[in-house]
């Protein structure tokens, strides 16, 4: 098993909050499950993450 540096599991982690952040406000927002005020903080959240992981 290959070791992996923390930078690259801290980036993969990071990669994929932004996916589930994305994924969960479309699932929610089908179900009429999602208030428009907590969307957008989970997609603030998933943008946080992805510009971290672009650093």
């Amino acid at each position: 098993m290959e070791k992996k540096s923390i930078h690259e599991i801290i980036s993969t982690v990071f990669k994929a909050i932004t996916l589930a952040m994305g994924v969960a406000v479309v699932v929610l927002s089908c179900l009429g499950a999602l208030e428009p005020e907590k969307a957008v903080t989970l997609l603030g959240i998933g943008l946080a993450c992805a510009g971290a992981a672009m650093l």
